[in-house]
């Protein structure tokens, strides 16, 4: 449901605000979506799914306009170069009356959850691949947004991390290194290009049962060690996160910039 002010309009409503989602018809990303939405933010989303769960997911997309505002969609590779490349003129069209990007939510995860040893380990090539689609992409589309212009004046950049960027889990070697490249870029985007009005910042959801998750080898030992450590004795949920990058977003949230925050109710705490 919209946020209501007392000129019974949402927060964003006719403000030509746009986000764009890399990686928005599942997950915190999708969640995220929904929640900009209901505060009168149109949406740009890109994501990659097949045409079985399309049906699904144009639904959800649905479910947003709902909400009075502009929701298009982009079913291509986000991390392929060539799709940005020719993915971005379709975007600049579509924001070319005045339309900016507020909040760019990277929400891309597709890795290797492989071990490093056994018939099945890790190559470079994981690291490279998972490094590529979890972090560097992030880079490639900050770039090429501001490289056309289409960043608001006071832009905010929003990133997804977890705990698996300090502490070792099986299997996950690969995103785990790709976190950690996606915080220093994360750093070094919010140094950067602070005088061009862009803030950015990472997320750190503590466990969250998506799609992403479940694909976890071992999920079910690491859901039942959150439950036992978390003070709330509950998982972190989509929108639980997508609350805080609603926070992020807003005009208030100005001043913080360069930082990775926990959004998992107090689990990093033990």
């Amino acid at each position: 449901m919209n946020q209501k002010f007392k000129d019974g309009s949402a927060e964003w409503a006719d403000t030509n605000n746009w986000a764009l989602i890399l990686g928005g018809s599942s997950g915190l990303g999708l969640a995220s979506a929904k929640k900009l939405a209901a505060h009168g933010m149109n949406l740009i989303i890109l994501h990659r799914d097949r045409k079985s769960a399309m049906e699904k997911i144009n639904a959800e997309f649905d479910e947003m306009r709902e909400n009075n505002v502009e929701v298009e969609a982009f079913n291509v590779d986000a991390i392929n170069s060539e799709k940005i490349k020719n993915t971005l003129p379709k975007i600049a069209e579509k924001l070319a009356k005045n339309g900016k990007v507020k909040t760019l939510v990277h929400s891309i995860a597709k890795g290797n959850l492989k071990p490093m040893l056994g018939e099945s380990d890790l190559k470079n090539s994981d690291f490279q691949i998972t490094i590529q689609a979890m972090a560097l992409s992030l880079y490639d589309w900050v770039k090429a947004i501001f490289d056309e212009k289409l960043f608001a004046e006071d832009a905010r950049i929003i990133s997804f991390t977890s705990e698996g960027n300090t502490k070792a889990w099986k299997n996950y070697a690969a995103v785990s290194a790709a976190k950690v490249t996606l915080e220093a870029l994360t750093r070094n985007i919010a140094l950067e290009f602070a005088p061009h009005g862009i803030r950015a910042n990472c997320i750190q959801a503590g466990i969250t049962d998506t799609k992403s998750f479940r694909m976890i080898p071992g999920n079910e030992k690491l859901e039942k060690h959150s439950l036992q450590r978390n003070p709330f004795q509950r998982l972190t949920t989509p929108v639980d996160v997508a609350n805080v990058v609603y926070v992020l977003s807003k005009d208030e949230a100005a001043w913080i910039n360069g930082v990775t925050i926990p959004v998992d109710g107090g689990e990093h705490l033990s």
